[in-house]
């Protein structure tokens, strides 16, 4: 798979890094020249250049990329570079870093964002995810679809703790993708059953949330 970067910061460094042990082709854009640090990431390609300009663009010749992702410390520049490798290049897949949460609402489809990643929602995302129990938090947003990566930590007391998975009548345009238990990533199947202390990992609309709350938190005996 072939993926640019714009921004070779240390985020877009990493991001490389660990793309790069995958198997994957990197392309690290930057206008900076002082952020050119081939040595830092050998393995992938380099271009100085900007990557808001459609010259750019073409020279990294972004139509062969599986994916786009906008890493740079610039929200502005990140909305630019995801609407110009969506619609002028037709990546498929693009994701953009949101550097202020209060700029969330624009990354989106209209902007040719398919996935936005806010780091400071994320680590505050993580930290209720570490303390709550029976809360349903938001790991992250995908725009197509209006979905969400939300997850809970099912309490012992709950409902459906011991009911098998394929019996649960979840809401509509949810899907449960994983099961972490004892440090053990689970692929659900019909058959396995809910237990408490259960990390779940859900797939869900946005209205849905509310609704999927409410079933994972019911507790037992209650009226």
């Amino acid at each position: 798979m072939r993926v640019a970067i714009a921004g070779a910061g240390a985020v877009g460094r990493s991001i490389a890094g660990e793309l790069l042990e995958n198997g994957h082709d990197v392309l690290l854009i930057d206008k900076n020249p002082n952020s050119i640090s081939v040595e830092r990431v050998p393995m992938a390609e380099w271009l100085l250049a900007d990557a808001c300009e459609i010259t750019s663009l073409d020279e990294a010749a972004l139509q062969r990329c599986h994916v786009v992702i906008a890493a740079t410390g610039d929200d502005k520049v990140n909305l630019v570079v995801s609407l110009l490798a969506k619609t002028e290049y037709g990546v498929p897949r693009v994701v953009a870093r949101v550097n202020n949460p209060k700029n969330e609402w624009l990354f989106n489809e209209s902007w040719g964002v398919d996935v936005a990643v806010s780091t400071p929602r994320l680590m505050s995302a993580l930290v209720e995810e570490a303390v709550s129990v029976g809360d349903l938090v938001r790991l992250m947003r995908f725009s197509q679809g209006n979905a969400n990566l939300v997850e809970l930590t099912l309490a012992a007391d709950t409902e459906l703790v011991g009911t098998r998975v394929g019996d649960v009548s979840w809401p509509a345009d949810t899907a449960l993708v994983t099961i972490i238990r004892e440090g053990r990533v689970l692929v659900p199947g019909k058959d396995d059953t809910l237990e408490g202390g259960d990390e779940l990992l859900f797939v869900a609309a946005q209205e849905r949330e509310e609704e999927l709350e409410d079933l994972l938190s019911a507790v037992s005996g209650a009226q």
